[in-house]
């Protein structure tokens, strides 16, 4: 990791084929794909990882716990990327600044409406206090995150009224609103993008919220870490389509998990 961004012949033997330029935009973006502490571990997966176009992710811990996004841009050409790369960069200044939640999406929202027109985005944006459980998220037309305790998802917990997507340039009068979530020692959350349930297979069946939850399941009473968790949902979605995905699939699973 710390070579790479210098050292071509690093990133050039890891890969198995080329990149696309899109691809290549947004993972410069992205930061590692699992960090933690003792209090919080978060991972993410982004498939086609050489061919991904409008989905991205961001993690970050901040002095007060641990920040999350994940987005979903409309499209699947250098748009799409570039609407994704726009919006982690505007999610970034705005939390460096000291901006909150739904400050963030107003940037995010402002600064596609000016930029890049015509560019829808969906979006979660939420914050982990990781002393007190407390999950805080904006859901901007986003499917709702899912929230899993003691190996069982717990269906609909974290759903709210749906919020418009961004690139409207419709949040800088009202904001996207807040919610919050008091989570148990040892809960997970997961965010994931709508290629991950809308993945088809062969016989156009969904790869659905159910299968999402089983598969999701499986892995907590197996006592997989969360990137072993995540490495095994992706390989079951890569699966489904024989492999051939049409939508970007993107995962972000955290868990807190205090002293």
């Amino acid at each position: 990791m710390s070579k790479s961004p210098y050292n071509d012949l690093v990133v050039k033997r890891e890969r198995l084929r080329p990149m696309t330029v899109q691809a290549e935009l947004v993972w410069a973006f992205l930061p590692p794909r699992t960090i933690g502490t003792a209090e919080a571990t978060s991972s993410a997966v982004l498939e086609p990882a050489y061919d991904i176009g409008g989905d991205a992710f961001d993690h970050s811990f901040t002095e007060d716990g641990l920040h999350l996004t994940l987005l979903d841009a409309m499209g699947h050409d250098l748009a799409s990327g570039g609407a994704s790369a726009t919006g982690l960069a505007a999610c970034r200044a705005t939390r460096r600044a000291g901006g909150t939640l739904p400050d963030i999406a107003r940037t995010i929202d402002r600064t596609l409406d000016q930029w890049i027109p015509g560019r829808l985005m969906t979006a979660v944006i939420a914050h982990l206090d990781t002393v007190g459980g407390q999950f805080t998220w904006v859901n901007c037309g986003h499917p709702p995150p899912l929230l899993i305790r003691d190996g069982h998802v717990l269906p609909r917990v974290l759903e709210r009224t749906p919020q418009l997507p961004l690139g409207l340039g419709l949040h800088s009068e009202e904001p996207p609103a807040l919610h919050r979530e008091r989570l148990q020692p040892g809960d997970r959350v997961l965010i994931h993008s709508d290629g991950v349930t809308e993945a088809r297979g062969p016989d156009g069946s969904f790869f659905g919220e159910e299968r999402l939850a089983d598969t999701v399941i499986r892995s907590t009473a197996a006592g997989d870490t969360a990137p072993e968790a995540l490495r095994r949902l992706i390989q079951f979605v890569r699966g489904h389509q024989e492999h051939k995905l049409r939508d970007d699939a993107t995962i972000l699973l955290v868990e807190w998990h205090p002293g």
